[in-house]
Order: structure tokens, then C-alpha cells, then sequence
């Protein structure tokens, strides 16, 4: 199908044209994404960067980051995929999104030339941030790796820092069945002469991450876990408090993202801030002042009786579960869940099993076709482990149903869950 022939008029056609770069797939690789950007005057070139990446916590970090180089008084950009509810959430300028009459003239412009060169949908997405980005003179630019690290679309920019948050099992497919091997393809994002910080809790994954980011070039790799000591970690419904020690002395900082992994994550974009010095150091110095600004949604939020929660793999799932033990939301806890096909969806209905009731489990509407999963397999598998279950395909009758029966309603698995619940309850995901 040749889209690029009549330009679009509307926003929502421009959608339409760029998710039709969609394929069901990823197509690993920076060859493509140099030659658009090189179509475009190369505008990533004269951008001041921060680079994350990591299984989980990586848009975390990002938003940390975000708040606190505002609080500074810089104009930051901020990218970070997927989107919960509205495209233009991947592309904040200041905590404004990208408008959509932008969007329509990036795609209006450029479509013929990302069908030449075969870009993908992620591929022209980060070149029509870099542009937005250069055309709004930001500071710098804070950006969340896709997928991977080593050949991921991103990963065509210097940055003052990168920084690395865990180590998880995802997208196998593409990077690896190990996690020393995941480790080898985020660590891809370390580069000569820039500083590295590295979040990973796990003893011999962070030593391989610090070995990987020497080879690299780099002239410092800041493990976390090793160097600075998080303690009297204390979770509740408002946020996350924590003793950083660093440096020989101890300060108490306070986040309002919820989980115990909360404070690895702030102590990660504290250290990126502080290895990248001037300035970057300056907003390191006052976090605790700053860290109130920080806001992600979907990450532990609570909304009223509804817990939005964006965890898509065990891992993430394990840390929504430790977050849930110790705030014990009401019960009964009836958890509205999806999750991908090609995720560990076992796993995560065995971790979620002894923390809720109920599950109701669903297709979101906004999941592909080829990604999403056979409710009948799932409720099966519930059914086969004596959990109560019950499956509805219709997403808005199962959200009706989990909401019914249930003090607390937890909606987890996929963004595409989390997003497509915001989008009925008319929760914003617009934050910061």
C-alpha cells in the first residue's frame, strides 16, 4: 500500500499514515534512522542528551529527570514509548506535548521519504522528536530507549550521560534468553568519553554492566548498589521516602512515584545528573527540594478504587506485587488484566494470584491483532490453578465487572490495558 500519495489532512489520518510503519515487528538497526535524520538536516546533532535505558524503570527515570531539570529553570525535552492514551504523550516539550498540527505537517513532509528508506513506525517517531526538539531549542533532550539499547533508534545520539535502571527477561525474540546477554544489547547505549549510571540491583549483572560500559570508553561507570546505599526505604500511597547516601553524607529525598524500586530509580537519574556535572550537577544538589515535581501515570497510580499499573513482565510484576503487600489497598482486589502474547503471561497470573481475589481477564481494543492474547488459554490456565477467573472480550463490559465486584480494582499487564482503562475513566495521562 503506497500511503504517502495524498497527504494527510487531520490528525487522525496522520496517526493512520504512521501507524501504518507498524508491521507487528521491530527491525533492529541505526542505518535507516541516520539516513532519515540525515534527510532532515540532522537535527539530533545539536541536541543536548540524556540517554536511559533498561528492562523496567527506565520511564521512570526519564521522568525524574524531567522534573528536576525543569525545576532548574531548563527547557527539556522528553521522549518515552509507548504511549498509554494519545500519541503526542511520546513527545513533551516542558510538559507540553507535541501539538497535533505538528504532527500532521512531520508526517505530511516526510512520509515519502520514510517510505523510500522503509522506516519503521518507532524509526520515524524518534526523527519527528529530534526535529520537534531541535525546533523547540530545548537544553537537552531526555530519551527512553525503545527496545534494547545497542540498535535501537535512539541510540544515534552522544549523550552527557547514560544510564542503565535493571535487567530483566523481555523481548527475547530480539535481544537474548539470558540476561547476561539482554545486558550486552542495553549496554550498547555506553559510548566513549560519556559517564555512566548503573541501576541494576543484581550483583553479577551490575558488575557485567560496569565491565561493558569500561570497554565501551567509558571514562566512569557509577554503580549504584555498590557505591551509594539506599536505606530506611518507607513506601505508602503518597510516594516513596529513602536515605541516598553518597559522597560520605546522608540525605533523606522523598519521590511521589510509589514501590521500594522507586528509590533505585531516583538514585539512578541523581547519578546520571551528577556525572554529567554543570548545570545537570546544580539539579542533582537540590532533588530534595525537586522530586515533588516528578509525575508518571500508570506506574502505581491510584486513582479513587482504581490502581493503574503498567508492569508487562514478570519482573515488573514482581515489584507491583511487593508494592501491594505493603500498602494493602482494600479488599477484595479484583485485578482487570492482559497481557501480550508473546509475554511470560504464566508467570505473571502465577505472581498476581496470591495478591488479588479475582481476575477478570480481557481484550483491550487497542491491542494487535497479531499480539494479542487467547482469553480461552487463559482463563484455562486460571481455572487449572484454582484461581477465580472470568474472561469477557469486551473491554468495557470487563472493566464494568471488575469495578463492580471490587474495593480495589487493579488494571495491569500492557499499557495497552492501562491506557485503554484511562482513556473509559477519563484519567489523564498527560502529567508534569
Amino acid at each position: 500500500m503506497d500511503i504517502g500519495l495524498t497527504p494527510p489532512a487531520t490528525y487522525h489520518e496522520a496517526l493512520d499514515t504512521l501507524f501504518a510503519r507498524v508491521s507487528g515487528g521491530w527491525k533492529l538497526g541505526l542505518d535507516t534512522t541516520r539516513a532519515l535524520l540525515a534527510s532532515l538536516g540532522n537535527p539530533h546533532d545539536g541536541l543536548r542528551v540524556l540517554h536511559v535505558a533498561g528492562t523496567n524503570g527506565k520511564g521512570s527515570v526519564v521522568s525524574t529527570l524531567d522534573a528536576l531539570l525543569r525545576a532548574e529553570g531548563l527547557r527539556v525535552g522528553r521522549y518515552t514509548s509507548p504511549h498509554l492514551v494519545d500519541f503526542r504523550e511520546r513527545i513533551v516539550v516542558n510538559g507540553v506535548p507535541i501539538g497535533e498540527d505538528a504532527v500532521v505537517d512531520f508526517i505530511a513532509r516526510w512520509t515519502p521519504e520514510v517510505e523510500r528508506l522503509g522506516a519503521t513506525f518507532f524509526e520515524a517517531t524518534t526523527c519527528m522528536a529530534f526535529e520537534h526538539f531541535a525546533r523547540a531549542n530545548v537544553d537537552v533532550a531526555v530519551l527512553e530507549v525503545g527496545l534494547g539499547g545497542r540498535l535501537d533508534a535512539t541510540n544515534v545520539v552522544t549523550p552527557d550521560a547514560a544510564g542503565i535502571t535493571s535487567i530483566g527477561l523481555d523481548h527475547q525474540q530480539y535481544l537474548g534468553d539470558t540476561t547476561e546477554a539482554i545486558a550486552i544489547e542495553k549496554a550498547g547505549i555506553f559510548k566513549p568519553g560519556v559517564p555512566a549510571a548503573i541501576g541494576e540491583p543484581d550483583q553479577a549483572i551490575r558488575a557485567q554492566l560496569a565491565a561493558l560500559a569500561r570497554a565501551a570508553g567509558s571514562p566512569r561507570a557509577l554503580v549504584i548498589h555498590d557505591e551509594w546505599t539506599l536505606d530506611a526505604i518507607d513506601v505508602d500511597a503518597g510516594g516513596t521516602s529513602f536515605t541516598l547516601g553518597a559522597h560520605g553524607t546522608e540525605r533523606r529525598l522523598r519521590t511521589p512515584l510509589v514501590g521500594r524500586y522507586q528509590a533505585s530509580n531516583t538514585a539512578t537519574a541523581i547519578a546520571m545528573l551528577e556525572l554529567a556535572g554543570g548545570r545537570y550537577a546544580d539539579a542533582a544538589a537540590r532533588a530534595e527540594m525537586t522530586l515533588a515535581n516528578v509525575a508518571i501515570p500508570g506506574r502505581f497510580q491510584w486513582c479513587g478504587g482504581v490502581i493503574f499499573d503498567v508492569a508487562h513482565n514478570p519482573a515488573g510484576t514482581t515489584v507491583l506485587c511487593d508494592t501491594l503487600a505493603t500498602l494493602t489497598p482494600p479488599r477484595p482486589l479484583v485485578c482487570l488484566l492482559t497481557v501480550l502474547r508473546d509475554k511470560d503471561w504464566r508467570s505473571m497470573m502465577a505472581t498476581l494470584a496470591s495478591h488479588v481475589d479475582r481476575f477478570v481477564l480481557t481484550a483491550p481494543p487497542s491491542v494487535p491483532s497479531d499480539r494479542a492474547w487467547v482469553l480461552s488459554d487463559a482463563v484455562d490456565f486460571a481455572h487449572a490453578h484454582g484461581w477465580s477467573a472470568v474472561a469477557d472480550a469486551d473491554f468495557d463490559r470487563a472493566l464494568d465487572v471488575a469495578r463492580a465486584g471490587a474495593a480495589t480494582t487493579l488494571v495491569t499487564g500492557s499499557f495497552h490495558t492501562v491506557g485503554d482503562a484511562m482513556a473509559r475513566l477519563q484519567v489523564s495521562p498527560f502529567a508534569g
